[in-house]
C-alpha cells in the first residue's frame, strides 16, 4: 500500500451537505493534527463549497486547496495544483470535499491511481430530503453512479437529512430509516447520523438507533444572509 496522506473523500448528491461535513470534520481533525487541509473538488454546487469558508479555514490553521480566488465563482471544472503534494504527505489528514452526482465525481476520477492503493475512506452523504435521493432506488442509483465516475469504493455511508435551518428531528428519523435500508441493500455500514445544534437536545431517540455527531452550520444560502 502506498504511503501518503490520511485521506477522506466527501461524496453525495446535489444538496446532501457535503461541504458543511467538510468544514466539521476538518476542525475536529485540527484539533489533534497540526496539517490538515480540505481539498474543494466541487465543481457542481453554485452554492455551498469549501473555498466560500476560507476564512473559517484561515482563523483555524486550515489549508484550502482550491482554484484562486479570482476563479471561485466560476462553475469550471478546475482541479487544484497542490492536490498532488498533500496527497504523498503522509503529516497530512486531507479532506475531500467532491462535487455531486456522477458529473461532480468525475473529478475524483483524475486522481484514481495516486489515492486508490491508499485505501481511501469514501463517505456518501445522503439527504433524503433532496428529491432524487428521497428513495431506495434513487439512492442506490446515485451512489453507484458515483462509484463508477470515481473508480472508488464508497466505504461508509452518513445520515444528513436535512432542510438547512428549518430541520426537525422527523427529517433527521425519516433519513435514518432510508440510510439503514441503503446500508442493508448494499451492504455498506451506516457510520452515524447528522444532527444539528438547534436539534442535539432531542436527539435520544436516534441515539439508540444510530450513532450520532452534532454538527454546527457554517454556511448560508444567498437568501438566508
Amino acid at each position: 500500500m502506498k504511503k501518503g496522506a490520511d485521506i477522506t473523500i466527501i461524496t453525495g448528491h446535489f444538496g446532501s451537505g457535503k461541504t458543511e461535513i467538510s468544514i466539521n470534520l476538518a476542525l475536529e481533525a485540527r484539533k489533534t493534527n497540526a496539517r490538515t487541509a480540505v481539498a474543494d473538488l466541487d465543481i457542481v454546487n453554485p452554492y455551498y463549497r469549501a473555498r466560500d469558508a476560507r476564512d473559517i479555514f484561515d482563523q483555524h490553521g486550515i489549508e484550502l486547496i482550491a482554484p484562486a480566488e479570482r476563479l471561485a465563482a466560476a462553475d469550471l471544472p478546475i482541479v487544484p495544483g497542490d492536490m498532488g503534494r498533500v496527497i504523498y504527505d503522509a503529516a497530512y489528514k486531507l479532506i475531500v470535499d467532491a462535487g455531486g452526482d456522477k458529473d461532480g465525481a468525475t473529478a475524483l476520477g483524475q486522481f484514481y491511481n495516486d489515492w486508490n492503493e491508499m485505501k481511501p475512506e469514501v463517505l456518501f452523504i445522503l439527504n433524503a430530503n433532496r428529491p432524487y435521493v428521497s428513495t431506495l432506488e434513487g439512492a442506490v442509483e446515485t451512489l453507484q453512479k458515483i462509484e463508477g465516475a470515481s473508480r472508488l469504493k464508497i466505504t461508509g455511508i452518513i445520515n444528513n437529512s436535512n432542510v438547512g435551518s428549518e430541520t426537525t428531528l422527523q427529517d433527521v428519523e425519516r433519513g435514518l430509516t432510508l440510510s439503514k435500508k441503503l446500508s442493508d441493500s448494499l451492504g455498506i455500514p451506516l457510520l452515524y447520523t447528522v444532527v444539528p445544534q438547534h436539534l442535539s437536545a432531542e436527539s435520544a431517540g436516534i441515539e439508540r438507533e444510530s450513532q450520532v455527531k452534532v454538527i454546527s452550520r457554517y454556511l448560508k444560502l444567498p437568501w438566508e444572509m
